[in-house]
């Protein structure tokens, strides 16, 4: 992403977050038993599927084409991927760090998308198309049920992180704190609904539940 947007330091967790995300979409391939080169563009797509679309729509230059790092990241987690039993990487642990990428995508997705004249509640939406969006084309290519199909707290955990970014921005605070208390939010939303299973209620039809 744009130097307006990360310090070196978010640049690197930039890097891991992306790793992250490549890493669930390279596991979704090795649980097919597919090709390396499946595997290889599963963890592409779900590693920048979101920035790349957000990108596409608020019409900045898409950030990992001129990133010398992104794209080695995502096939090396594919080849990581290659050489480890998919056990190694089951139970929440994973879960938990996905969460971590999610939100903290969401936050940095709604910073960009202000920094290109995005208005406040599109730039919100840019920072949940961030942190979900590449993990739906991966769910969506796999044929796999998508998570924002169920009633799990995951896009409302990345809803809640750009939300805050944007009104820290807009009101205005130090940006830093901001980024901090927005993703740790978020996070622990998420930590929640997994380590409780929280959801949200799913739509009842009124007409059949007066039946």
């Amino acid at each position: 992403m744009n130097q307006e947007i990360l310090t070196p330091v978010l640049d690197w967790l930039d890097l891991i977050g992306i790793g992250i995300f490549a890493l669930t979409g390279a596991l979704v391939a090795a649980r097919e038993q597919q090709t390396f080169v499946t595997m290889g563009f599963f963890a592409l797509v779900t590693g920048v599927g979101g920035g790349t679309v957000r990108d596409l729509l608020i019409g900045a230059p898409v950030f990992w084409i001129g990133h010398p790092w992104v794209a080695a990241v995502c096939l090396g987690t594919a080849l990581l991927t290659w050489f480890t039993p998919t056990r190694w990487w089951d139970g929440k642990l994973l879960d938990f760090a996905d969460g971590l990428g999610l939100t903290a995508y969401a936050v940095i997705g709604a910073a960009k998308a202000l920094s290109y004249g995005v208005p406040p509640i599109p730039a919100i939406l840019m920072g949940v198309v961030t942190g979900t969006v590449g993990g739906i084309i991966r769910d969506m290519i796999a044929g796999r049920p998508s998570i924002i199909m169920r009633p799990e707290l995951y896009v409302t955990a990345a809803a809640l992180s750009a939300t805050l970014a944007v009104v820290g921005e807009m009101i205005p605070l130090q940006r830093g704190w901001v980024w901090v208390v927005a993703v740790t939010a978020g996070y622990a939303l998420r930590a929640a609904a997994i380590h409780w299973k929280l959801a949200l209620p799913a739509y009842r039809d009124p007409l059949i539940g007066n039946e």
